[in-house]
């Protein structure tokens, strides 16, 4: 059964009240019905409690279509030295200042997706995604407790009714089958992400540059500037919006934020989404005077690392880590969509950020002004009079204390789409 959080166990319903929290606890069997979709079929089921945040978690509600794919989360997971050069690897290095950079580690938790949708009930057509944590058996405690929190997370961040969230993904119920998997279903709003729309972008670079229309390459290149500000400006709401709600995100990245398009022109309709919230932290003040669990003691290490010792010091850092992430998925869109295939990716940029030019923008900017390759993507983020640089630039601070909150940067003149 899902583990939560606090280690309790868990009921058949979703519900969040005051501190505490009950989760699913349905276990199933897969009966194939035909070549296309599975029934599921229930096992038993355990009634606890009222739900106040009530969730479809009825098997029979459910209908499993095809695999659509499957990933792993990213999750920072320590801090090692700042190093220079372009190495494969971060090593350990003498520190600079007060600051070090984070590594960021793909788990070992394999997520599965399946398309599907509700048969019964209120919301029955309703398409849905189901997410697939293995379960214990195969990928370990972690594996559960992983699937608990981000059932935890979800139900939080959704438990009151006069509340909107447009900009984080939403959980429409859930189960566990006979073999421990536990399913997570979420509403169906795109099976793009972000990632997908840069690589989609980048591979069309080459063609739009080449063409003989030079309309057609200024055309594209301002639909791309106010579908990546849109982007942005709504991923943003999202986390400000967890922050707002006691919550982090703690896996922000491009491959985090779902869209119901990734056709430029119509940018005027992006809802982006945040999601893969398994790493999420719960910031109340209750909460961080208790003892860290597994997944949140990397953070409050690097936050022990970094001074900060009270609620209050931590509760910053924290928010603080989400938006250096978040910052890191700011330069990620200013310039993987503007830039050929091959020529610059996550991990490439990460480093020239952090190690070779170790946070300082300015330099960065002059760095890529020289590489004709990069040019749109230091066009794009010098608009406004280099409204871009400068937010990334805050977003980037060495130090923590110095970085904006969301809803700064939400509210910051480069994302407002005056310039594009």
């Amino acid at each position: 059964m899902l583990i939560g959080v606090g280690g309790a166990a868990v009921a058949d319903c979703l519900s969040q009240c005051g501190s505490s929290f009950s989760g699913i606890g349905l276990r199933l069997n897969l009966n194939s019905n035909s070549n296309s979709t599975r029934i599921i079929r229930p096992r038993r089921a355990v009634n606890v409690g009222l739900c106040v945040a009530s969730l479809v978690t009825n098997s029979d509600s459910f209908e499993v279509g095809r695999l659509i794919g499957s990933y792993g989360f990213m999750n920072v997971t320590s801090y090692s030295g700042l190093q220079s050069g372009m190495g494969m690897d971060y090593a350990v290095s003498e520190d600079i200042g007060s600051f070090k950079v984070q590594d960021v580690g793909e788990g070992s938790v394999k997520i599965r997706l399946y398309e599907g949708r509700v048969a019964q009930g209120p919301l029955r057509g309703t398409r849905v995604i189901f997410k697939v944590y293995p379960g214990q058996q195969v990928g370990g405690i972690e594996a559960d407790m992983m699937a608990a929190n981000e059932l935890n997370a979800h139900a939080s961040l959704q438990s009151s009714p006069k509340d909107a969230f447009p900009h984080i993904q939403t959980l429409v119920g859930g189960f566990e089958t006979k073999t421990g998997e536990q399913w997570l279903a979420f509403r169906d709003n795109g099976k793009y992400s972000a990632a997908d729309y840069a690589k989609i972008t980048s591979e069309k670079m080459a063609k739009v540059i080449a063409g003989w229309n030079p309309f057609e390459l200024d055309q594209t290149i301002k639909n791309r500037r106010y579908f990546v500000v849109r982007l942005l400006h709504g991923a943003m709401r999202g986390l400000s919006y967890m922050h707002d709600n006691d919550r982090l995100h703690q896996s922000l990245g491009p491959a985090s934020i779902v869209l119901n398009t990734v056709v430029e022109k119509d940018a005027p309709y992006l809802v982006p989404r945040l999601r893969d919230l398994a790493f999420s932290v719960d910031i109340r003040y209750s909460q961080l005077e208790d003892r860290p669990n597994i997944l949140s003691e990397g953070l409050w290490r690097r936050a022990s690392v970094a001074g900060a010792s009270s609620p209050l010091e931590k509760r910053t850092f924290g928010i603080a880590d989400d938006i250096y992430e978040a910052g890191l998925l700011f330069a990620y869109l200013a310039f993987v969509p503007f830039c050929q295939a091959g020529v610059m990716d996550s991990i490439s940029l990460r480093r020239l950020l952090e190690n070779t030019f170790q946070l300082d923008l300015q330099a960065v900017r002059e760095y890529c002004s020289a590489d004709d390759r990069l040019l749109e993507a230091v066009k794009f983020l010098d608009l406004g009079d280099g409204a871009g640089w400068e937010l990334l630039q805050a977003m980037l601070n060495r130090d923590y204390r110095g970085r904006p909150i969301a809803e700064a940067v939400v509210n910051h003149r480069f994302l407002s789409g005056t310039f594009v």
